[in-house]
This record gives C-alpha cells, structure tokens and sequence, in this order.
C-alpha cells in the first residue's frame, strides 16, 4: 500500500476516532448529575414531523431543478453521485423535512445512475479490448457497501446530529483533498505526454504539414469498430449481473422482513446479522478469486497494475463499509468513499466512473425500494425529479467523455469528483452547524440515543 493511502486511512481512523472520543467524554461530563436515563433518550421527541411541499411551478421548483440537474450531471460523470448536494438543496430551497429529503435523495442518485450505466454500457473501453465496468471490482465492493448502508442507517438514529456532520466534514475533506491531489499528478502527466505528442509530430511534418522523413511505411492495423450493439453485448456480463442482483435482492428482502419485525427481538437480531455472511461470503469469493490471480501473475485491471495482497483487500473491505455507511447516515449512494478509492488503487478515471456509478445503481435502488414501501416521499415530486436526474446523467457523461476526447485529459473527471465531494462538504457543514446551533438554543437533546428506544 502506496504511503500516501496509508496517511490517508490514519487521517480517516484518527479523526473519526478524536471526534466520537471527544463527543464521549463531553457529554459525560454535562450529564454527570443527571440520571442514566438522560443518555439513552427516546427519540420520540426528537422525530421530525413529515415536510411534503406541493409540486407547483416556483421559483423553488426552478433552483431545485437546476442544482439538481448539475449536481446530477458532475456526480454522476465523477462516480460520487451528488446525495451531499442533494439533501441540503432539498430541505433549504424546496422545504422537506430530513428524513423525506435523504429518500429523495436516493431516488435522483438512482435514476442519474442508471442513465449514466446505460450510457456507459454502449462505450468502449478507452484503452482495451475488455468491459468499461469492471465487474470484479463491483463484485468486491458492492456487497460491503450494501452491508456498510445497515450499518450506518442504524447509527444514524444513535449517533446525534452534530456528531453525524463532523464526522462527514472530516470525511469529504479528506477525499477532495486526496482527489484533488491525484488529478493534479494526472493532469501533469498528461501534459509531459501531450508535449511528448507534439514533439514527434513536429519532427514528422513540417509547417506545410509535409512529411519531412522520406520512407515507407506499412499502413497501421486499424481498430475494429464495434457498432452500438455489439459494444453494449460486449459490456454486459449476465452472469456478474444476475450474482449482483442476487445479492441486491438479499439484502431488499431481509431489510422489508425487519421491518415488519419488532425492534431489538430475536427475530430482529438473526435478520440484521444474516446480512453479514452474505456481504462476507460474496466478498470473500472474489477476494479469494482475485488473490489467487494475482499469485500466478501479475494482475492487471483497466490498465493499471493491481498488486492484490492480503493488506490491499483489507483496506478495500474497509473503505467498502465506510463508504455504505456514510451513504446510510448521509442518504448519499457510498460514491464519496468507492469514487476516490477506485482511483487510488489505480484504476483510470473513465472506468471508475463508469464502475463506481453501477455500484451505486445497485445501492441506491435498494433503499429506493425501501422507503417507498415504508412511503418516505411523495411520488410526484420523486418522479419530476428522477426524469430530472436521468437526463442530467446521461448528458452529463455525454459532454463530458466529449470534452475529455478533444483535449485528451481524463484528469478533468478527476477533478469534477473532488469539486462535488468539497461543494458537498461545504454544504452539509453549512446545514449541519446551522441545526445543531438550533438544537441548541431550543435546549433540545444532544446526546446519544439509545438503539432500541429509538426504533
């Protein structure tokens, strides 16, 4: 493991761990002369009464359709999705309440998604003959991440509200800041090759564009072209897909029989836990799969060299269930955590875009399915601003695949996934502080709640 990504997973396990030690110690020293019970409040008086604005022509509506769409477009072209854009705009400019807003949330994550996977299932890879997705990598993180989405849906009604957005600002900083860095390293490389380019070029043609060097050459091979459909039976792999879908529908029919479970029972407990040997199981088989390859050869994977050792597939089980978990504290898609990851260990900026929005695809619909049944939105609004995400995806990675083949500089994604993951930072932060200040002038709890009371 590259010394830059070990510096980065002691920022994320320092600054995680500083802040809840911190928020631990604090509060026991306010609630020393209180009784247990202060502690382990039912949040009964904390739930948020249910906000559903009306769909009507506003100028609300009209600011939310274009932060949406552009939040929709660079998320999706970045891999990160755009949930921490979202969930602000959503409940400061169009007025829903939290809990509605992080459902909605997921419903433009998904139909960016999946307008973005459609897209990029009808285009080449950019620099062989192989899938633009790389469904060994999805089969990797795709379960921990739907796993880590339990996980932090059920610290969110645990952990309090402020506690929740430090630790997200520590988060986001840290992953803007980490992918900011790599697209300048990329863009410097890219620049020494463009010169490079240009240099052999010159020495080739003079300014008449005449060839200056007087030999014969055998015309180059040229790449067979693929019409639409057979580029799009070329990306599609059924047999990854339906063991996806078979995990995706797993953890949708666990997460709708818990929650016609009794919180904290028996039966609640043996559902939540049987979501770990599936997540660990599938995991596992590809960890195994992809070491083993990596034992009888070097392993490459979208052009980059993978060295897939034992402390490589750890971290990437670790960052798989921060990422899950921060999408189910958040009501983001996990792309914060899978987008900047991809690009660390070293996969191109087009096929982790490309990878990291399948995932979400898969992760987000999940708790689409969820919350309708649960009847967390209102459909109409869901609908208007789905078909806005679609269009916003798909043409979103049309211009900017575009952009990135005429100046030849894939670092451009790179830097529109560190621009949404620092916009979203700023604007979590902004609500964040803004509520927490709130709570606190109001007297209102701001402590841990306990688990099963808040169910």
């Amino acid at each position: 493991m590259a010394m830059a990504t070990r510096g980065f997973v002691f920022y994320l396990l320092s600054g995680f761990s500083v802040a809840i030690t911190l928020s631990v110690l604090f509060l026991n020293s306010n609630v020393g002369s209180h009784s247990d019970e202060r502690i382990f409040l039912s949040s009964s008086n904390s739930v948020t009464e249910k906000v559903w604005p009306k769909l009507e022509f506003s100028w609300r509506t009209v600011l939310a359709t274009v932060i949406g769409f552009l939040g929709s477009a660079c998320g999706t072209v970045g891999g990160v999705g755009g949930g921490g854009i979202f969930v602000p705009m959503l409940t400061l400019i169009v007025g829903f309440d939290t809990k509605s807003a992080a459902a909605i949330s997921k419903c433009m994550i998904m139909g960016a998604s999946a307008s973005s996977v459609w897209y990029n299932l009808r285009v080449p890879h950019p620099t062989k003959d192989v899938p633009i997705l790389d469904y060994d990598l999805a089969l990797l993180f795709q379960p921990m991440l739907l796993l880590g989405i339990t996980v932090g849906v059920a610290l969110s009604v645990v952990f309090p509200y402020w506690l929740i957005t430090v630790l997200i600002i520590i988060l986001f900083l840290g992953t803007s800041s980490r992918s900011f860095f790599k697209g300048i390293q990329m863009w410097k490389e890219e620049t020494d090759l463009n010169k490079e380019l240009a240099k052999q070029n010159e020495t080739l043609v003079n300014s008449h564009g005449e060839l200056l060097i007087d030999a014969e050459y055998e015309p180059l091979v040229p790449r067979e072209e693929k019409s639409d459909l057979e580029i799009l039976r070329f990306n599609l792999s059924w047999k990854n897909i339906l063991l996806l879908l078979a995990v995706w529908a797993s953890f949708l029919l666990i997460q709708i029989v818990k929650n016609d479970v009794a919180p904290c029972g028996i039966w609640y407990w043996a559902l939540f836990f049987s979501q770990f040997p599936i997540a660990l199981g599938v995991f596992g088989y590809e960890a195994v799969k992809l070491y083993t390859e990596h034992k009888k050869r070097t392993q490459y994977i979208c052009g980059a060299s993978i060295e897939w050792t034992p402390m490589h597939i750890a971290f990437c089980a670790f960052c798989g269930i921060l990422g899950g978990t921060v999408g189910g504290l958040l009501g983001s898609g996990g792309g914060f955590i899978l987008g900047p990851l991809l690009l660390e260990i070293g996969v191109i900026p087009q096929v982790a875009s490309a990878t990291a929005t399948f995932v979400m695809m898969f992760s987000s619909s999940l708790s689409v399915v969820e919350f309708y049944l649960l009847k967390r939105f209102p459909i109409p609004y869901a609908l208007y601003l789905m078909a806005v995400s679609v269009l916003a995806g798909f043409w979103g990675q049309y211009f900017i695949r575009k952009l990135v083949g005429i100046l030849k500089r894939a670092s451009l994604i790179v830097f529109l996934l560190s621009g949404v993951i620092f916009a979203s930072a700023l604007t979590m932060g902004v609500v964040g502080i803004e509520k927490s200040i709130t709570m606190i002038q109001n007297h209102e709890f701001m402590g841990f709640l306990g688990f099963c009371s808040s169910q």
